[in-house]
């Protein structure tokens, strides 16, 4: 079910004469990517991106499988009428619940993180816990990947409903949010964990009230380093990685533009130009 290749019985045609120069397409349901994107600008600062939050209709750890696929239909629909040469998907649900399926039906490489998040958990400890939406954890992804790579590890999931919903609402360091924190992190915690992988990519937002909760040897394994990391392996593979200075960052959303502009601010340290994309005329042009 995990393929460790984006290019298993996928053949890529990039018809433009400088393919390596087209952008890395990023998506998440909210500014949770952002934390892959940090990724992309210090592992690879010339590579240029399009980054698009489905800000409309987060948090997507609480859809169903059918909805989250219909979604992640559309974003890359309209990633490729953008002309990305690969996508990240940027995303523990979507990649949970819809990686494999949409790898199938696209001829675009795309990246999903919860197998390289695995890969670093592995590479970390022996009990390991993972925090993630109710979607993801549900989906049992990182458990599987987990045991798939190393059986001999324990591995233990919370489901953390309220954590994207307080992070996109800027609430991180209001004290219900460590009290919430709090109480995810108990049964963790009483497992003697001695790993915890961030199983969204909002989690990191919140590192400083984890860190704070969890015993001083617990490592934090976030996937977004990991799957930067991949994707400079299948960059390469491709001849696709770009040595030519990249473009402005372009931001997209499908709920609003200001309330998006104002969180990147904090996030990425500058104010990002946001503009708002509606699917509604989209083409399903992905069969």
């Amino acid at each position: 079910m995990y393929s460790s290749s984006i290019f298993e019985g996928n053949l890529y045609n990039f018809s433009d004469q400088e393919p390596q120069r087209s952008p890395i397409g990023i998506f998440d349901s909210g500014v949770g990517g952002l934390t892959v994107l940090r990724q992309v600008y210090r592992q690879l600062p010339n590579e240029s991106v399009i980054y698009f939050g489905d800000t409309a209709r987060l948090p997507y750890g609480i859809r169903s499988q059918a909805e989250i696929l219909q979604y992640v239909r559309e974003i890359l629909t309209w990633m490729q009428q953008q002309q990305v040469k690969m996508v990240i998907m940027a995303c523990n649900t979507s990649s949970a619940l819809a990686l494999d399926i949409v790898r199938a039906e696209f001829n675009l490489p795309i990246l999903g993180v919860i197998l390289p998040g695995a890969r670093a958990a592995v590479q970390q400890g022996k009990r390991i816990g993972v925090i993630a939406t109710p979607a993801t954890a549900k989906s049992n992804a990182y458990k599987q990947a987990i045991l798939e790579i190393d059986p001999n590890v324990q591995v233990w999931q919370v489901g953390c409903p309220e954590f994207v919903p307080l992070i996109e609402q800027n609430r991180i360091h209001d004290p219900y949010t460590t009290e919430v924190a709090r109480s995810y992190l108990e049964p963790l915690i009483k497992q003697e964990i001695d790993t915890l992988v961030y199983g969204c990519t909002h989690y990191p937002h919140l590192a400083p009230v984890l860190r704070s909760l969890l015993p001083a040897h617990v490592k934090l394994v976030d996937p977004a380093v990991s799957v930067v990391t991949a994707c400079i392996q299948d960059l390469d593979l491709l001849g696709l990685r770009n040595t030519h200075p990249p473009l402005p960052t372009r931001f997209a959303v499908s709920g609003c533009a200001q309330q998006f502009a104002q969180s990147g601010l904090q996030w990425l340290g500058y104010t990002p130009l946001v503009e708002e994309v509606s699917f509604s005329e989209a083409k399903a042009s992905h069969l």
